[in-house]
């Protein structure tokens, strides 16, 4: 969007202990992504240079979340001197040759788009001035550093909540945390800052103080959505900036032509795809890479986990996870798709059934009551009611094959490793423990065996008793 001449720094390096988490606050997830994933896939649109992200608390764990995802992106280790303004002059240190532009952005900020912060940067450099930081007008600006402008309306500085004076803490315009500097004076004034601070720490925010007092032009861009600002420093600025996330993500896809019945309740991530005349219903989750075609009508009560939906399927009130369902299939209700389920075209996958690692056949169905695991589904089967794949020996787990226009009885279990050829059947009850060849009958039989009396001999006294006794004499 910007062109080059541009680095963008990632600030991921602080604890925050307000998240009270073993989990670094970076790494905390909303719409499918960490928050500081969020920001670097906005880097990733505004064509820099290059991208940094200098880490320190729990950095391992923060380089290894982010590395596969993020390949560009170099991570730069912040050392034992606190603060954003150190944090920023290891990462200029790095790239000694750079003399472009340098945006440095919040790792806890992840609503700021590439729109906003494409024309952040193009409105810094039609002033041409040294510095330019993003700034917002709130109703409560505490906890945010306050903008304290001059008598003529310019940027005199910047000051710390926590070395705010009165006045200065009743200021309501906040340093949204992101700036555009000229590479050359980071340079020469990050040297000059100091930690003599109520917090002891090496202030970014102090150079545009120094920029002012050198005659240098420091100019503001105030936003107008003052939700790009937003950071997170706790579990409930967590959930605030999480669902302001998919209220944008909404937004977008029934500007598409999807329809979202009940926005409140239905929650999608950031990297799913949704074509248009996609019907969602209430309380329903599309999350990470999730797929669904055109005219497919999912929920209401439906989570679907890196899923692909076909045209015209229909899913309600199920679960699943790394599962292709074909074009006009049905899911549910109270269905379970664990990974590597493939449902075929027009197929069917119905009440209270699970299945994994499951390949099903165009038209087939698996109606309901029951478990389809670790099995290859050929075209046109039916399973009975309860029909079960046993695939598991307490050791190893073996492979079930139903050829194409198998029918079986309900309740019938298939004991894997076993294969029912094209055609056959099996009767209710069966349990299948050899191969059937193709168009022959399997059954279990065992001759059935009537007590008479039984229930007045050893249930006397009973309802049960009673009943027989009477219908006994009524014959």
């Amino acid at each position: 969007m910007t062109g080059n001449n541009l680095a963008i720094i990632v600030l991921a390096a602080g604890q925050g202990t307000r998240m009270k988490s073993r989990l670094p606050k970076v790494l905390h997830a909303i719409g499918g992504r960490p928050l500081v994933g969020h920001v670097l896939t906005t880097a990733a649109r505004l064509s820099a240079d290059h991208v940094e992200v200098v880490v320190r608390h729990e950095r391992d764990q923060v380089v290894e979340a982010l590395r596969e995802d993020y390949p560009d992106a170099v991570f730069i280790d912040q050392d034992d001197v606190p603060g954003t303004g150190r944090a920023v002059q290891v990462a200029i240190d790095a790239i000694p040759d750079f003399d472009g532009d340098v945006l440095v952005l919040s790792g806890d900020c992840p609503l700021a788009d590439a729109d906003t912060l494409g024309a952040f940067l193009a409105e810094h450099r039609d002033a041409g001035a040294a510095a330019t930081l993003m700034t917002a007008v709130v109703d409560d600006p505490t906890g945010y550093g306050r903008v304290i402008r001059d008598a003529e309306g310019g940027v005199d500085r910047i000051v710390e909540q926590k070395d705010a004076t009165a006045d200065e803490a009743a200021v309501r315009e906040i340093n949204a945390g992101m700036y555009v500097f000229r590479a050359e004076v980071l340079r020469r004034y990050l040297p000059q800052v100091g930690v003599e601070n109520a917090q002891g720490e090496m202030y970014l925010t102090d150079v545009p103080g120094l920029l002012r007092a050198a005659g240098d032009r420091v100019s503001a861009s105030v936003v107008s959505d003052v939700s790009v600002t937003f950071g997170v420093n706790d579990r409930a600025q967590l959930a605030l900036v999480g669902r302001l996330l998919n209220e944008r993500i909404v937004r977008r896809w029934q500007l598409e032509g999807v329809t979202v019945v009940d926005p409140a309740t239905t929650w999608i991530d950031d990297d799913a795809t949704l074509a248009p005349d996609v019907t969602i219903l209430p309380h329903t989750q599309i999350l990470r890479a999730t797929k669904i075609g055109a005219g497919a009508i999912i929920g209401p009560d439906t989570t679907l986990v890196d899923c692909e939906v076909g045209e015209d399927a229909v899913v309600r009130r199920s679960d699943a996870t790394l599962a292709v369902i074909g074009a006009g299939a049905t899911v549910g209700p109270f269905s379970f798709l664990r990974p590597n389920t493939v449902l075929g075209a027009k197929g069917k996958i119905g009440a209270y059934v699970e299945t994994k690692n499951a390949e099903i056949g165009d038209g087939s169905k698996v109606p309901h009551l029951s478990y389809v695991g670790d099995a290859t589904i050929g075209r046109g089967v039916n399973l009975g009611a309860s029909t079960i794949t046993a695939n598991y020996d307490d050791v190893d787990k073996h492979r079930t094959v139903v050829e194409d226009e198998v029918h079986t009885g309900s309740h019938t279990t298939l004991v894997a490793p076993v294969r029912l050829g094209a055609g056959a059947k099996t009767g209710a009850g069966a349990v299948v423990r050899k191969d059937v060849p193709a168009g022959a009958l399997a059954m279990s039989v065992a001759p059935q065996r009537n007590i008479e009396g039984w229930v007045e001999n050893n249930r006397a006294g009973t309802g049960a008793a009673d009943a027989a006794a009477r219908a006994r004499t009524a014959e």
